[in-house]
């Protein structure tokens, strides 16, 4: 099935006669030829602020175009989304996501190229397992046809505009630290999500560090014992959108790719697991837009934070058990 590619017109747009990208990129790569809005200087001159952070925008025309369309989504459209949640209206509420998302998606102008549409049953609920690397992430699975219903972290919640929403809305919170406890609450929540027949979406690395985080094997247990496929998803290149919490910078126009890969069914999940991790890895590493990289020189060493890096990254997970050893975690 060839590529649907998404794309939002040019509605005045200008690219800069130069682009500059700070420390390269978080790919570990060159600097990008494709287009981006960034800073003509060393900092952003405009910036949008949210509970859970700041996004800084390189050009007057963008921030006004994302400042228009953040008054919509955490104005009219999150009352809406609450009160459906509150009134377990959930049809409304998939739908109003679905529009949430659109919205922020062209107001960004990404351009997603989505592959792997055929694979997806509409009368299927799955355990749907994407890899992580950005706070777009959640937008651009609201492409996958289905009604979706979210794990997410439990620091979420606390965020301003976006916790009563989570709330009202029965997404799951869930916390890396918890152990039993996180499972328990996994299960629970995916076994709700299917009684109300929707899919479970679950971001197995737990974080969005990069490639190198390793998967928890939470979702495909859940899929084995709730009798549920495995869908596994491939998202590449959203981190360069807003690279928060590394940087602020929010970029217009990036390119992203979603590919959904055949589903694994329910009594092969957790027997497939780490074949499934490898291959998703290796589609998202092989071509552009590329994931993101994780460099602790660069982002830090997140010390108290509990995540694995994929023994696969030989390196970095030895750099990683060093730095722990000493004695800092």
């Amino acid at each position: 099935m060839p590529d649907t590619e998404y794309r939002i017109p040019d509605t005045g747009y200008r690219r800069p006669t130069t682009t500059q990208q700070p420390d390269g990129d978080s790919d570990g790569n060159a600097p990008s030829a494709q287009p981006v809005l960034v800073a003509m200087t060393n900092e952003p001159r405009y910036s949008i602020a949210f509970s859970g952070g700041t996004a800084r925008i390189g050009d007057l025309a963008s921030w006004i175009r994302l400042t228009a369309a953040t008054t919509v989504l955490i104005g009219p459209l999150r009352w809406m989304l609450i009160a459906s949640g509150r009134l377990d209206r959930r049809r409304l509420t998939h739908h109003l996501e679905r529009l949430w998302a659109g919205v922020m998606l062209r107001a960004l102008g990404v351009r997603i190229a989505v592959s792997g549409l055929d694979r997806v049953d509409p009368d299927q609920e799955y355990v749907i397992v994407p890899l992580h690397e950005g706070l777009v992430d959640p937008l651009v699975v609201t492409l996958i046809p289905l009604d979706l219903s979210f794990a997410v972290r439990d620091e979420l919640f606390r965020w301003r505009f976006l916790g009563p929403y989570l709330s009202s809305s029965d997404q799951v919170s869930i916390s890396t630290r918890s152990g039993p406890d996180g499972f328990r609450a996994l299960l629970s929540g995916a076994r709700s999500a299917f009684e109300r027949g929707e899919s479970f979406v679950v971001f197995p690395q737990g974080s969005i560090l990069g490639i190198e985080a390793a998967f928890y094997p939470g979702p495909f247990r859940v899929a084995e014992k709730l009798d549920r496929p495995v869908l596994p998803v491939v998202i590449s290149g959203t981190h360069r959108v807003w690279e928060y919490p590394y940087r602020p910078i929010l970029r217009r126009r990036q390119h992203v790719r979603l590919e959904i890969l055949d589903p694994i069914p329910a009594t092969q999940s957790v027997e497939q697991a780490r074949s499934v991790e490898r291959e998703m890895k290796r589609i998202a590493l092989a071509r552009a837009p590329f994931p993101r990289r994780y460099e602790p020189d660069r982002d830090g060493w997140w010390d108290g934070h509990p995540f694995r890096i994929d023994e696969d990254f030989g390196d970095l997970a030895e750099r990683v058990r060093s730095h722990r050893s000493a004695g800092v975690r």
